[in-house]
């Protein structure tokens, strides 16, 4: 009897599932992270499953995020920034650097407005807390103008793009891809790039329920894009072919995109909470962020990674 037992205990053992198969659920900005470290063949031997989930924007993918639809994503960080002071239990666990010509404010070649002086009045489209929003409000402040001399209309990149081509607003402010296809279209004049006046940051974040449940995924995935990161920055052309096949767009966009904005990781150290805090303070200033709601940037970002980091290093 008892090996019996024994015998259907194993039959019924053969028929119970196998332990799930660890998964870390990624939100994508037209493609920016996944042709990334496909190109560079990061995910070699990946010991879990990455689900991807493409968004055209920032702000869709922290609504995915709060919404637990996603655990983690690649946001810039004025996004990042007005979705942590909205209560969107989100961190940062990884810095990039880059240039900022892809972050600009744009007007039709033809345009009368040569200067940030000659916004005063205008009508600019842009998203709402986005890092387009960000770079108007910075050029504001250069130009000693109050973030209310200017008329936004916030809009999705595509909507505002056929906005300012139509001439229903008479500037757009955005970021890369975007910057770079409408330059190599011939469709706008760069009137003020975020060079200078903005801290060229963005993050890979994750929500605080992932990064206590799947710390160790994240930290893995962190290591693995900053070694992309590296790669890319060493020959950008593999990536831009991927991103290219990706997304539909010319090679051309991503080629002048990676070959400007050099992007590289850095660990979220003292000048990274130092610079996010300024954010935070640009923010309030232009009373888009109450002072009462405004988070301090220490307990925004997770330091808790380096060691993913000093390993690529």
């Amino acid at each position: 009897m008892a090996r019996w037992l024994v015998l259907i205990a194993l039959a019924l053992a053969s028929f119970t599932p196998a332990r799930a198969e660890e998964v870390l659920r990624v939100g994508d900005q037209r493609g920016n992270a996944r042709a990334l470290m496909e190109a560079t063949g990061v995910l070699d031997g990946l010991p879990y499953r990455l689900e991807w989930s493409e968004f055209p924007a920032a702000a869709p993918l922290l609504e995915a995020l709060n919404a637990g639809a996603i655990d983690a994503g690649g946001v810039g960080d004025a996004p990042f920034t007005f979705a942590a002071a909205a209560g969107v239990p989100v961190k940062a666990f990884l810095a990039f650097r880059n240039r900022q010509d892809g972050l600009a404010i744009l007007v039709r070649p033809d345009s009368a407005i040569r200067s940030v002086a000659d916004l005063q009045g205008k009508r600019i489209a842009t998203n709402r807390g986005s890092i387009g929003h960000q770079v108007v409000l910075a050029a504001l402040e250069e130009a000693g103008l109050p973030a209310d001399s200017v008329q936004f209309r916030f809009l999705p990149p595509a909507d505002a793009k056929l906005a300012l081509t139509s001439g229903a607003v008479d500037a757009w402010s955005t970021w890369e891809p975007y910057t770079s296809a409408a330059e190599l279209a011939g469709l706008v004049r760069v009137l003020r790039d975020g060079n200078g006046i903005t801290p060229g940051l963005s993050y890979a974040v994750a929500s605080d329920a992932a990064l206590k449940s799947k710390r160790a995924l994240l930290a893995d995935y962190a290591a693995r894009l900053a070694r992309a990161r590296a790669r890319a920055l060493t020959d950008p052309a593999p990536y831009a072919a991927a991103w290219s096949r990706l997304i539909g767009l010319p090679e051309a966009v991503p080629l002048r995109w990676f070959g400007r904005a050099r992007y590289r990781t850095v660990p979220i150290d003292d000048t990274v909470i130092a610079d996010e805090q300024r954010i935070i303070d640009l923010y309030v200033r232009a009373g888009l962020i109450p002072a009462a709601r405004a988070p301090r940037a220490e307990a925004i970002l997770d330091t808790g990674f380096s060691d993913a980091l000093a390993a690529v290093r």
